[in-house]
């Protein structure tokens, strides 16, 4: 069942007992009045789970682990939560970010106004595993143009932390693909720009903490090439123009090629930068040009 106006606030954890507590104050500390906060620890061994445990007794979480507490991978987990929620609206939050205090109740707002969007998101802020601000995600001037080929080419913005989503929207695209282990976000944001409208709302909404551990620090290459799965499928499910997928399969190439030449893997990191470059030559030559970021 679902509850009008909950907000369902899932937070998939595994080993993060340094930061938990902090995340889980960002959510206590909305002015939202109506929350519920599902937990799913991944089978941690650091100490996360009985931190979490200690919530959940006390009453502020719901609890969740998979059977025999086994490590199944963050889609798993947010599968878990949200197959337990009960929101009309979903948030997800990884478990070392922060929600901007107002965030939740901002977002509830922006819908009752639009109720043709079933996803909003806002500004961020980059930080260290300190909490010091590292850099701006977003600005003011982000425009959203609601074509679901510049989210294919370009993940610009963060779907677990940033975004509310309506729950009616996760019912219409399904579940976080399990199998990828890396870029499953992006994944979900692109299969939702398929179906429904995106809001931007310009005001800060989170902060996403980059440190040593962090998922998009440990699997950079695991994400790249999950992307070119990712590009399969939504070949097959909508159709993009064929100039979007190769743009896509260029900014992939080049991703690539960029782990690999840290790896000194310097033939295959030639292979890719070549493959970049000849699916979408005008970026390339930009980028060389240093007229646009890499």
């Amino acid at each position: 069942m679902t509850t009008t106006g909950l907000v369902s606030v899932l937070i998939p954890v595994f080993n993060r007992r340094q930061f938990i507590e902090a995340t889980l104050k960002s959510v206590f500390e909305q002015d939202y009045p109506s929350v519920e906060i599902i937990v799913v620890d991944d089978g941690s061994t650091d100490g996360s789970y009985e931190v979490l445990e200690s919530y959940r007794a006390r009453g502020a979480i719901q609890l969740l682990s998979h059977p025999e507490r086994k490590n199944r991978g963050q889609s798993a987990s947010i599968n878990l939560a949200l197959k337990r929620a009960n929101g009309e609206f979903i948030a997800i939050l990884d478990s070392d970010d922060l929600f901007e205090r107002g965030k939740l109740t901002k977002q509830v707002q922006y819908f009752k106004h639009h109720p043709e969007c079933g996803l909003v998101y806002g500004m961020g802020k980059a930080i260290d595993a300190d909490g010091n601000p590292l850099y701006d995600i977003l600005s003011s001037a982000h425009r959203e143009r609601n074509q679901p080929g510049d989210l294919l080419v370009d993940c610009y913005f963060h779907l677990p932390v940033n975004s509310l989503v309506r729950r009616s929207v996760y019912d219409q695209v399904g579940d976080f693909e399990e199998s990828f282990r890396a870029a499953q976000d992006h994944d979900m944001s692109i299969r939702m720009a398929e179906v429904t409208q995106f809001g931007f709302l310009p005001e800060l909404m989170f902060y996403y903490r980059r440190h040593a551990e962090s998922i998009s620090n440990l699997g950079a290459e695991t994400r790249w090439k999950t992307g070119f799965e990712i590009l399969r499928r939504a070949r097959q499910r909508y159709p993009y123009p064929a100039a979007v997928i190769r743009k896509r399969a260029a900014v992939l190439h080049f991703r690539l090629g960029e782990v690999r030449l840290g790896q000194r893997r310097y033939v295959a990191a030639l292979f890719n930068f070549a493959k970049a470059a000849l699916f979408d030559p005008k970026r390339a030559f930009r980028v060389l040009l240093g007229k646009e970021k890499r």
